[in-house]
Formats: structure tokens, sequence, C-alpha cells
């Protein structure tokens, strides 16, 4: 079952309604993402867990929230704004309300030289500083004199959200799609993995007869997943079998995957084999190379079979972490693709089954109706090869996407032949 190509659509518009939010780790931004998503899809829970608690080797930070913040010139004018972008200050600011000399402003300043146009996002979440971000244009546009600085923002003795969905299957058997919601107005870093999963959502809600569990998180990014590690990591390491860090997959550009800790993982296996056969390129990174939740998901002794599967990886694109990661960044057409390519892995491990032929030799598969009884030289038989071939190595020991790697077809094609042997009592599910 596929979504229409309006599907994309339907997720730029979410990310158009989203973006304006200014999320951190806590606070009443991530509550009205939240909030959004849960009207999405109204399964979804939304839990909480207190400041100061103890999870594993970290502590939940204070929660943070901001109404207002600018600096105002000798002449009143506010040349640094928050309500223009809420990237102009550095995420988790402690409160201020200053006179200074630009000299001393400075060092509580933020820019770019390198992309003058481009705002940068800073954060201090486990310190407390106070900081404005602003283009390098802007920056260079201060004039000597005093500056008036505020922040009005909170930290305080609150919870850090996260957001949870457990789909039931047939089996207690877990897939993981783990997403994260702790950026601001950032597009393809923040807001393309959290509605790409939750259109995945929608479509696997509409599934008949899943064979798996799927267990779904919305979580701020790092402090998140080891919060719900903290209370979670024995019945997940039990069951889950595949999981994936569902972040940037809105762009046009490229496809990538960077593996688990261990790269040989089932969730490995099917990211490989998708993106070999539906894409036209995709560039493979190393574990080294990560940088999201399979930090914590394939941390020693968590050991989670967790892979990514992204458009342009995060920190591989030049707008990351910068106001340039914008809806001009994303597209329908980029959010479909992201969409598309997880889907297909997902549909890959619903039928990943191991096949074992049911009669000795090869069946008579012209009774059947399945093989040509007149043969021709005019014939096209590549997809009696095909069939022949599938048929050979349906010994209960390979699974499909072992057999489509095999013999040198996409997997995804297989399911239907699979399905049509299956019914005719030649192959029967180990």
């Amino acid at each position: 079952m596929e979504y229409p190509d309006n599907i994309g659509i339907n997720m730029y518009k979410w990310a158009k309604d989203l973006f304006p939010i200014c999320r951190s780790l806590t606070g009443q931004g991530v509550r009205d993402t939240l909030a959004y998503l849960q009207k999405l899809i109204p399964e979804l829970t939304i839990e909480s867990i207190n400041s100061g608690e103890q999870v594993f080797d970290w502590q939940v930070p204070d929660e943070w929230n901001i109404k207002q913040a600018y600096i105002e010139n000798e002449t009143g004018k506010r040349v640094v704004d928050f309500s223009d972008s809420n990237l102009h200050v550095m995420g988790y600011s402690a409160p201020v309300d200053l006179v200074l000399p630009l000299e001393e402003l400075q060092q509580h300043l933020y820019s770019l030289p390198n992309q003058p146009d481009a705002i940068p996002y800073v954060t201090s979440y486990y310190q407390r500083r106070w900081g404005f971000c602003l283009t390098e244009k802007q920056r260079k546009s201060l004039k000597p004199g005093n500056y008036t600085v505020k922040i009005e923002s909170t930290l305080t003795q609150g919870v850090l959200n996260y957001g949870e969905l457990i789909l039931p299957g047939e089996t207690e058997k877990e897939i993981l799609l783990s997403t994260y919601i702790c950026h601001p107005s950032l597009a393809n870093n923040e807001l393309s993995g959290p509605i790409v999963t939750t259109a995945l959502v929608q479509w696997i809600s509409s599934l008949v007869n899943r064979k798996f569990t799927y267990r779904i998180v919305f979580l701020p990014e790092t402090i998140g997943s080891i919060c719900y590690l903290s209370r979670h990591i024995k019945k997940m390491q039990a069951n889950i079998v595949a999981g994936f860090v569902i972040t940037c997959i809105g762009d046009n550009n490229d496809y990538s995957y960077l593996p688990s800790r261990g790269e040989h993982s089932l969730a490995d296996k099917v990211a490989l084999h998708a993106l070999e056969n539906s894409v036209e390129s995709f560039t493979k990174y190393n574990f080294l190379q990560r940088g999201s939740d399979e930090r914590q998901y394939c941390a020693p002794g968590v050991d989670l079979p967790v892979c990514s599967v992204m458009r342009t990886k995060y920190g591989e694109y030049p707008e990351y972490h910068t106001s340039l990661d914008n809806l001009e960044l994303i597209s329908p057409a980029g959010l479909q693709g992201g969409f598309n390519i997880l889907q297909q892995c997902i549909l890959l491990l619903e039928n990943n089954h191991k096949y074992e032929v049911t009669v000795l030799c090869e069946p008579q598969l012209g009774k059947r109706g399945l093989y040509p009884t007149l043969s021709s030289m005019n014939e096209d038989y590549t997809d009696i090869r095909t069939m022949m071939n599938f048929i050979t190595y349906c010994d209960g020991n390979h699974d499909l996407v072992d057999i489509a790697n095999k013999i040198g077809c996409y997997a995804i094609n297989l399911i239907p032949l699979a399905e049509k042997l299956y019914k005719e009592g030649l192959l029967r599910k180990t």
C-alpha cells in the first residue's frame, strides 16, 4: 500500500505550521509541537520526566521558556529581535537586562564570517550563559556605543516532555522509529523528521495484519533518548529487532545511510537493500560519523539495532544549523522521497519471511498456470527466470532480502511473487 503523491504536500503544510515554534530540550515549544502532532495522530501520548531526575550519567535539565529578547542601540532601535527569528537567541539563555558597551556585548554575540547572511543556531544547555546570534552583516553594522540587552526567559524546575506511540502487531517483536523535536525554526534538521514520522504512523496504522509492533517516539535529541532508555531499556532490548532514527529527510538532494554500531543488523540490511534498489545514488557513512540519537541506541550495553536513513546527512550541507535551513530547503517532493524510502524499509521488514519450498526437485509450475506450456524463441523468460531463481533459494535458511541480494533483484518486487507461490501451497513460511 502506498500513499498518493500529495502526502508530500500535506507534510509540507505541517512543516509550515510548525516552523515558527521556538522549540528546545524542554518548555512550551515542545508541548505545542507535540499537541499539533497529537491532532494528526490522536493515539500519541505526551509523557514527562521531572527536572533534576538522574538518568544514567545525566540529569534532566531545568525547563526553559522565553517570552522576548532584543538588543537596542542608543536611539532605541532594536538591532536584533527574537520576534524576527527565534534563532536570534542562544538556546537556554539565562535572563538578562543590562546596558553594555559594544566591546563587552561582542563577547556574547555569535555569527558566521563565512556565511554573512546566515544566523547560526547556538545553544548552551548545561551551563548558564546568555547570548545573541545574528548575521555577520548585522554584526558588522553595529556602531560603537552602549546597547540595551534584554532576554526575558525563565529557567525553573519543570519537566522534559516527549511523545510515545505503541502500535501493536501480531508479535511483540518491535520496530523502533525515533525522531526529535528540540530545535527551533530549522526545517530539514528539525521538522522533516517528525513530520515524515507522523506520515509513516498514519500509513502504518492503516496496515492490515501488521507482523511487528511499532514503538514510535518524538523526543528531545540526546537527553530525550537517554531519558526514554532509562525507563524502557529492558523491554526495548528484549523486543526491538530493527529501528531507524529519522532526521534530515526532507531536502531535494542525495540520500544518506549511517549504520548501526554493529553495521550488520536487520535494520542495516533492509536499509542498504532499499537504497541500493530504489534511489539513483546515496552516500554511505560509517558509525564514526554519527551525530544523532543512534549514539544512545547503539551505545555499549544498550546495543539496539538502529541505523539512520536520511536525505542529506546532518552537518553535510552548508545550511545546517543556520537560518538558511528554512522552508525553502525542504519541499513536498523531498519529503515524499524521504517518506517513500522509509516506507519501503518497513514493507521489507513486514514481508521479510524465510520461505521453504514444499516439494522436492522443481515444482511443476505449468499445471498451476505459472509457467508457459509452449516454448518459443520469442518469449521473454525474465520473469520466469526470476521466479525459478527465487524458488531455488527457498530452503528455509534465506530470508526474502537475502534471496533478492543473491539473485540480483529488489525484494519489494518479490513480495507478490512469494505470496502467489505461498497461496499455491508451493512455499511455507518458516
